[in-house]
């Protein structure tokens, strides 16, 4: 069943397409009959309808272009049907009056369609075969953007430039003075023909940016002097940014000189405040460069299409992090093969990979931790307070259909449901950002779990923080937005934000985390402390959401493993149909968990053992498996991180070392590796020979 905001939005849409029917309709009636005062009301509405939906409702515009009924055509079917209308009314003479302003007409369609035509020369001449942030590309001669309504916005142009031409003929059909309709129709060819040249100002040569061979010279050049030896490539849509961006402050903390290597021009903006520098390349051939650069590992946090194509450049070692661990098959996936090696947190992803059997040899498989957690503050007792702060973080419901995948459908609304129940929670919401793109039940049921928290809210009272707590977010937030986002003119292109978004100011990556720092801490003290709380922002964090919780209750999901770094007592929903005790021996991940039932009757005891430690049975046990998820504490997670990344590079030192003296014809030392490989080859070859003599 659709959901319910999906309805009301369709039936606005086919109102207004209903409407710009009725208003051609109208037009053509009033412009035959002629009905004079029908014929202007219907010219003027049909205009202006047509313009308000070019800011509300473009897409519905996209489907009239695709059944060629663009904003061209109705344009020149509305400038059309008002000349039909003049020739109608008394008073106006065709041959002496209408004829010049039909000329007149058709010149500013000629002057529309030359603009036209210099927008895509001058789009092209500022597209580059890259796209970078966080680097000085001043070389490339970088300018400022045209205009948008003239370089990209086609139909809002037409629109706009046309309403002077609507407006002299219908003072021309009330007034039956071709005068005006001249007038108005001279301003809009002054308008269209003066935007026609001042847009052809970017093709002369002042304000025209290096050319496709200059601009790969110059960042052949950029990767000779910056020497990047360990990057993190992503490829993905536009909701997937999240899977990059929690490796963000990890990178920046390598040894060596980080790069982020990306695929779609899009992503760029994507990517949150970091000072690592970003490359662009959307092109296969013109990422084949990077083989020719010192680049030595390429760390990839997921998988996609297009990953395929960076693994073709052998000088590059490849590690695969992910961008989270559960006990979900998507955890091991087959074509982890295809890398190097495998980055994963702890012992039991080892195991897990060596389980599902997918030609992932345990010898590529190295464990680093996860150095991003370093953030989620440790478990320090009971809750101190009254109110016991349970944060509900469900995942989505996945490609498969699984219903085990999410507790959303079957157990959300009687989880949240048993925890309002109890006057002394506070509950924090934050479902995943993807709920409901599959499966409309998700939907559904989140947002009937949200209308469930809106209304427990307003049957609770209490004192609430005084105005300078809400002064003091709002202080945080603008501080953070300054150091966190640029400011771009509307009219701005990607190689205008490129120009802006340069080297990044010395010790901004400090300033960053020292401000989301601050604005967390004001974020949750601008609130009440017995205020449910619906989180469906980026902001705050799940790191956050972590720290201000004093129990979680979420899904099978890498949110559990993270999660288990603070050692807090967690709750796993168990939807999948299977008993407990199977639940518990196909996820690890829930062992040292309380498994709650669709109907959520265990969570009384859950909040019961939160706030009664003595009556915490698994506190032992989420010790022991933490450990073997994410690994020891000794040496820091981030420790071991970097020291995987510079053992992979030097293997790749190691490997142009072998492939130089190949090349040279000289006989290099053969490295451990290579040794390995020889004795094992050696030793297949016996028993190959020892199985034909016994034959």
């Amino acid at each position: 069943m659709p959901s319910a905001g999906i309805v009301p939005r369709r039936a606005v849409q086919l109102a207004a397409l209903f409407a710009m029917m009725v208003a051609f309709t109208a037009q053509l009636l009033g412009a035959l009959l002629p009905v004079i005062p029908l014929f202007i009301a219907a010219s003027v509405v049909n205009l202006g309808l047509d313009l308000v939906l070019q800011h509300k409702q473009p897409g519905l515009l996209a489907v009239l272009g695709r059944i060629r009924f663009d904003v061209t055509v109705r344009q020149l079917l509305r400038d059309m049907l008002i000349l039909v209308g003049l020739l109608h009314i008394d008073g106006i003479n065709p041959l002496e009056e209408q004829a010049p302003l039909t000329i007149t007409l058709l010149l500013f369609y000629g002057t529309h369609f030359v603009c036209q035509a210099v927008a895509v020369l001058v789009r092209r001449t500022r597209s580059l075969p890259f796209v970078t942030r966080n680097i000085d590309a001043s070389a490339l001669r970088l300018t400022d953007a045209p205009p948008r309504i003239l370089s990209r916005q086609t139909g809002r142009r037409l629109l706009r430039f046309s309403v002077p031409t609507t407006t002299g003929m219908m003072l021309t059909a009330i007034t039956t003075d071709a005068f005006w309709g001249g007038i108005g129709l001279a301003v809009s060819l002054a308008l269209s023909a003066g935007g026609t040249l001042y847009l052809g100002t970017w093709l002369l040569p002042k304000k025209r940016v290096a050319n496709e061979k200059q601009a790969l010279e110059w960042l052949d050049n950029w990767l000779t002097e910056y020497r990047p030896t360990v990057g993190m490539y992503f490829s993905g849509g536009s909701s997937s940014a999240y899977q990059a961006n929690m490796w963000l402050s990890t990178l920046a903390d390598l040894d060596g000189n980080p790069i982020i290597v990306l695929r779609e021009r899009f992503m760029v903006q994507k990517i949150e405040a970091t000072d690592v520098p970003i490359v662009c390349i959307p092109k296969v051939a013109n990422l084949m460069r990077l083989e020719h650069s010192t680049l030595k590992v390429l760390l990839h946090p997921a998988n996609s299409g297009k990953t395929s194509q960076i693994l073709r450049i052998p000088s590059i070692k490849h590690a695969f992090t992910n961008h989270g661990e559960s006990d979900k098959l998507s955890s091991c996936n087959p074509y982890a093969k295809a890398y190097d090696e495998v980055w994963v947190a702890g012992p039991a992803a080892r195991d897990r990979y060596q389980l599902a059997d997918i030609g992932v040899e345990d010898k590529d498989v190295i464990e680093v931790g996860r150095p991003q957690l370093a953030p989620i503050q440790p478990y320090t007792g009971a809750p101190a307070g009254r109110l016991t702060t349970v944060l509900y973080a469900p995942t989505w419901e996945g490609w498969d259909g699984n219903p085990g995948n999410t507790s959303v459908i079957l157990a959300g609304e009687n989880i949240v449901r048993e925890l309002l129940a109890d006057e002394n929670v506070r509950l924090l919401y934050k479902p995943h950002p993807m709920t409901g793109s599959v499966d409309p039940r998700a939907g559904a049921a989140n947002t009937r779990i949200q209308a469930m928290i809106t209304e427990a809210n307003v049957r609770r009272s209490g004192a609430r923080p005084g105005p300078e707590a809400a002064a003091e977010l709002a202080r945080c937030t603008e501080e953070l937005n300054a150091l966190t986002t640029s400011a771009f003119r509307k009219s701005a292109d990607e190689l205008e934000r490129m120009r802006l978004q340069g080297t990044p100011e010395e010790g901004r990556a400090a300033a960053v985390a020292a401000a989301v720092t601050a604005w967390e801490a004001a974020y949750w003290n601008s609130f009440p402390e017995w205020e449910h709380r619906i989180i469906t922002t980026a902001r705050p964090g799940i790191f956050s959401c972590f720290n201000e919780a004093d129990v979680l209750i979420s899904d099978v999901s890498s949110v559990v493993s993270d999660y288990l770094t603070s050692e807090k007592p967690y709750a796993v929903a168990n939807t999948s149909g299977m008993t407990e005790d199977d639940f518990r021996v196909n996820f690890p991940t829930v062992r040292a968990a309380t498994i709650l039932t669709p109907e959520a009757a265990e969570v009384a005891g859950l909040l019961d053992a939160v706030r009664n430690p003595e009556k915490d049975t698994l506190a032992a046990e989420r010790a022991e498996l933490k450990e073997h998820l994410l690994g020891p504490s000794d040496p820091p997670s981030s420790v071991r991180f970097n020291q995987a990344a510079l053992a992979l590079c030097t293997k790749a030192d190691e490997r142009r070392i072998r492939m130089e003296n190949r090349l040279s014809g000289i006989p290099g030392q053969r490295s451990q590796e290579d040794v390995d490989t020889s004795e094992t080859a050696e030793k297949q070859d016996n028993g190959a020979s020892d199985a034909t003599a016994a034959v």
